[in-house]
């Protein structure tokens, strides 16, 4: 028998912490700092209301109805479609390897936060040092002789452990339990570094910089698209998550309010880490004469910038160790509740096709993820090849199967049946004018993101040096090549799971 979450706040505790991650906290802010300021909220609350909420609905009330992860979702459309649910899942498998070394190096900051409070390294106003200890150096992707971090590659076992202990538990005994903890938590604890951000000297001229709206921009058609693509990465959309989260929620659940619920929370942590991120530049800016990007647009804010800023908070090396240490352990529980839904994401469509118990599915993923992370742990991996395969499989896969997925199960399935399905039992209910987003408006949308970032990508490739656009070749497309590859492999295999699990091939009269 299926399990079902065992209730409404753990389910959506599990899919907001699934949402919330490690990009929140420097994507959102960087794209609205290049892209006009407070003008890019505009845009962004457009995607939220037309693209992430019905998506999300979506997602809920189909995984619900076929009680099935992504390939059972898609098989249920036409046996030709298994494919695509495949590869959706492929994505949470190809993101973990690399995503799950970000999250070590959380870990290793933690631990050298202890150290920094019990006197015994002080690092945390100059962590370069540190961090280029950890991370290394290489000169380029194809360095691969450079060398390997020990010390990621010690933490992200750990990362890897803590993955395996909480999904092998299943839904409602592990990863409920687990979000229903950590969440919360992590959303408070980032609050509080919120306010205490905004009272530091300086901080005004982070917010000007980050808010301060520049409308001449908004009509600006790439800021539309970065916004929709905001949007949709950070609410873990198309990569199977949510279907699968939504496949064990009992029948009379309450869908269209825990999608409002799931999106919203995702947003508020955007305008969070928002005001944290920039509130803390702009005391950076002025103290210390540097410029909003000196720390760069990714995780050298995190782990770079915030310690200068955490050491500033008080003159005692006790508590700027604790500090640090509470900071980082957010970046880590964020980082956690999200491969865990990523993890869980590939096991239940693999447990809805094959037969095979959770405990032994979820070892071999782990070894196997495991194995990839390694490679990210190389210096060459963390610093060149994670960026490529991070935009090959973002900008190209996850914004192509938004795209397919919205298009088939809108037309094929049916967006009246889904809307039917989702209104049941919810107090809230959407109405035609949440048909006429999936099937017209969304897609257009998500067509203008894909074509501008396979655009992009291809343009860029000119801009390079030949390093560059055989790295892009080989960890690029060679990214994007292993996971239709490897989707087609596991589309061709046969059913094993029972016949109750089968998929009837009812959206599609040909099959």
């Amino acid at each position: 028998m299926r399990e079902n979450w065992q209730s409404r706040k753990g389910f959506v505790f599990a899919a907001a912490g699934a949402a919330i991650g490690l990009g929140n906290l420097w994507r959102f802010p960087f794209q609205a700092y290049k892209n006009g300021g407070g003008a890019f909220l505009l845009p962004y609350l457009v995607a939220v209301a037309t693209c992430a909420i019905p998506l999300m609905i979506m997602e809920y009330s189909y995984g619900r109805k076929i009680r099935g992860g992504s390939v059972k979702a898609f098989s249920e459309l036409g046996k030709k479609y298994e494919v695509i649910g495949w590869l959706q899942v492929m994505v949470p498998v190809i993101v973990m390897m690399y995503y799950c070394a970000i999250i070590a190096v959380s870990l290793i900051f933690m631990v050298f936060s202890l150290g920094h409070a019990f006197g015994i390294m002080n690092w945390l106003q100059d962590p370069g040092p540190i961090m280029g200890m950890v991370v290394g150096s290489a000169d380029n992707a194809l360095d691969l002789g450079a060398g390997m971090s020990i010390y990621i590659l010690v933490a992200v076992v750990f990362v890897w452990l803590s993955n395996w202990l909480i999904v092998k538990k299943g839904i409602s005994g592990g990863i409920e339990k687990m979000s229903s903890i950590f969440t919360p938590v992590l959303l408070v604890m980032m609050v509080v570094f919120m306010v205490n951000a905004t009272r530091l000297n300086g901080a005004v001229i982070g917010l000007e910089s980050l808010f301060k709206p520049d409308f001449s921009k908004i009509m600006n058609p790439e800021i539309w698209v970065s916004a929709y693509a905001q949007v949709f990465f950070s609410t873990t959309l198309a990569v199977g998550v949510m279907i699968a989260y939504g496949s064990y929620l009992h029948e009379k659940a309450d869908i269209v309010n825990s999608a409002f619920i799931t999106v919203l929370l995702n947003s508020s942590f955007d305008l969070v880490a928002g005001i944290l991120v920039f509130s803390t530049l702009g005391y950076l800016v002025q103290n210390m004469g540097v410029e909003f990007t000196s720390f760069g647009t990714g995780a050298g804010v995190a782990f770079i910038a915030f310690p200068i800023a955490i050491s500033t908070m008080s003159s005692s090396v006790v508590i700027q160790g604790l500090l640090g240490f509470f900071f980082f352990f957010c970046l880590f529980v964020a980082g956690i509740s999200s491969s865990i839904s990523m993890l869980e994401s590939f096991a239940t469509a693999a447990m809805d096709k094959f037969e095979i118990s959770r405990e032994k599915l979820i070892g071999i993923l782990s070894l196997t993820g495991l194995a990839g992370s390694a490679c990210f742990a190389s210096y060459a991996g963390f610093n060149y090849i994670l960026d490529i395969v991070d935009s090959y499989v973002g900008n190209i896969i996850i914004a192509g199967l938004g795209l397919v997925e919205v298009v088939l199960i809108s037309h094929i399935y049916g967006t009246e049946k889904l809307r039917e399905e989702a209104n049941r039992y919810s107090d809230f209910r959407v109405g035609k004018w949440w048909d006429y987003l999936l099937k017209y408006f969304t897609p257009l949308l998500l067509g203008a993101v894909v074509v501008t970032n396979i655009f992009n990508i291809f343009t860029g490739l000119f801009k390079q040096d030949s390093v560059g656009v055989i790295s892009n070749i080989i960890f690029g497309w060679g990214a994007v090549v292993i996971m239709i590859g490897v989707s087609f492999i596991l589309f061709n295999k046969k059913w094993t799971a029972g016949e109750d699990k089968m998929p009837l091939h009812s959206g599609n009269k040909e099959d």
